[in-house]
């Protein structure tokens, strides 16, 4: 009997789990071409875990009703996170996940293509921060081009061998898919000793992320107004000031809804901008100088190069969440192949086109060298896209920040920053408020867009896409790969290490350099 009992709870939580995973589906497919549109895909990170403690919970619920049905005691208070039928308190954490991943999905969204996928990652790699590429050109000149090939076909490879780790072989020898994030598969490197410290390190690397990639948006967006209006009595910190005014609502966000019908519109306005970068350069190919691409590197600002051109290809940490709810998931390394070959390609081309424009005077963000005629407009559209693109990344890292520290059970750090209906709590308004104002003092007294990137290129960006994967595929997989395998795997290690070091190491000098010269001002 016991045995029988046990085989159906089984079947139903199976049935159940596949259940929800076409519901979820539907969410990731209308988020992944919506808010994934920005240039970190933050829907798909947040949503990432949500989605499997989405399936967890429906199992939990519907095995409560299949044990109220036969007599059966009912779960303890807390065993159950969501509760499909509405009767009943949700606690604050859960209804709050529950709304973000709601507002972002479609009903009966179907899942997406290899095509959609590809949009996705295009867009996560072939953001904003391509603007700063050809600045990475100026200081390592051809090897700053081999650098972007060479960057795009390990983070295609690392991108692919991560995705591996979420498969295993089963007793029939099939290849199942066992894992659902990329904080799964660093926990089970780090078990059974340390089961959790390897999501550890991996929310921490997504939070220090999203954060400097909030701070890069107050930049530059202070950066940009400064120099298109260069004769008003206005600072750079002053503009920054009043950007993070216009964002300070964001604090009281409690979805993505209304930020995320904007996404694809300021995605496409970004294209169009780059395309006019590109033609304005064009035509002035016949002052191109060619004679300033050097072989010779800046050894103290090269490094600060390689950051930015590695943060200008993350996008590993939400491919897991992607491939899990494509069509065809053999497809995935198709697309990942052409998006990286596209990426590569459209990146070089811009880099070279606008450093040969000009050359020595190739500023950090590159429509500043713009003719004063038309800098204006089309930095004014790049400062929309900023502001709009900011919210998506400051509310992931809040949720990842308030799901660690405030709502996750008895292993919280601090209490509840939510009320029993709900709302949240003045001191937890006031923690959202304080990462704005972070952001911002972060602007001021650090205004330097290249060397922001290259800092987080070199410590998040290299370590989420060169260093863990091929750490993780190792430990893993060693025992199925073959020789080459693990020579690309350890090359990949040593050579993203030193990359990542040195990367660090000068864009942290150059960022306490100007932090004194910034605090002496």
């Amino acid at each position: 009997m016991a045995t029988l009992i046990r085989s159906k709870i089984s079947n139903v939580a199976t049935s159940v789990s596949n259940k929800s995973s076409a519901k979820v589906s539907g969410m990731f497919a209308r988020m992944g071409f919506q808010a994934a549109t920005d240039e970190e895909a933050v829907g798909f990170v947040h949503c990432d875990d949500l989605d499997y403690e989405h399936r967890q919970g429906l199992q939990m619920d519907i095995l409560k009703s299949e044990g109220s049905e036969e007599g059966g005691e009912p779960p303890l208070e807390g065993d159950i996170h969501y509760q499909r039928d509405g009767t009943g308190p949700l606690p604050p954490s859960a209804s709050k996940e529950q709304d973000v991943c709601s507002e972002l999905a479609g009903p009966g969204k179907p899942k997406i293509t290899a095509w959609e996928a590809g949009w996705n990652v295009t867009n996560a790699i072939q953001g904003m921060f391509v603007l700063g590429l050809p600045y990475a050109i100026l200081h390592g000149g051809y090897l700053g081009l081999f650098l972007i090939i060479f960057a795009a076909v390990v983070c295609c490879y690392t991108g692919k061998i991560l995705i591996s780790c979420l498969y295993e072989e089963n007793e029939d020898g099939e290849i199942v898919r066992v894992r659902d994030s990329y904080v799964d598969i660093a926990n089970a490197c780090c078990a059974p000793r340390f089961p959790s410290l390897g999501g550890r390190i991996v929310n921490v690397a997504q939070i220090i992320e999203l954060v400097m990639t909030c701070i890069l948006y107050v930049v530059v967006s202070g950066n940009l107004m400064y120099n298109s209006f260069p004769n008003l009595p206005v600072s750079q910190k002053s503009w920054s000031i009043i950007s993070t005014a216009v964002l300070l609502p964001c604090a009281f966000l409690k979805n993505l809804k209304a930020v995320s019908k904007f996404s694809l519109l300021c995605t496409l306005a970004h294209f169009v901008i780059n395309i006019l970068v590109i033609a304005y350069c064009l035509s002035r190919a016949h002052d191109w100088a060619w004679e300033k691409v050097k072989f010779y590197i800046d050894v103290k600002k090269f490094p600060i190069s390689i950051g930015i051109i590695v943060f200008s290809y993350t996008s590993q940490i939400f491919l897991p969440s992607l491939e899990g709810n494509m069509q065809n998931p053999k497809e995935f390394t198709c697309m990942m192949n052409w998006t990286h070959i596209a990426a590569c390609i459209l990146k070089g081309l811009f880099a070279l086109v606008a450093y040969l424009t000009w050359a020595d005077d190739t500023k950090e963000v590159i429509t500043d060298n713009l003719p004063s005629t038309i800098r204006a407009v089309v930095n004014i559209f790049l400062v929309a896209k900023a502001l709009l693109s900011y919210p998506l990344p400051f509310f992931a890292a809040v949720e990842v920040l308030e799901r660690s520290l405030f709502q996750d059970g008895n292993r919280a750090f601090f209490p509840n920053c939510y009320g029993g209906d709900g709302r949240l709590k003045a001191w937890g308004l006031t923690l959202r408020c304080a990462l704005v104002v972070f952001t911002l003092l972060m602007a001021i007294y650090v205004p330097h867009f290249a060397l922001l990137m290259g800092l987080t290129g070199s410590l998040t960006g290299a370590g989420l896409c060169f260093l863990l994967p091929s750490l993780f595929h190792l430990k893993l997989l060693w025992r199925k790969l073959l020789w080459h395998h693990v020579f690309f795997d350890v090359a990949i290690f040593v050579i993203g290490g030193i990359c990542s070091v040195s990367g660090f190491i000068h864009s942290l000098e150059g960022l306490i350099e100007a932090f004194r010269t910034n605090t002496e001002d």
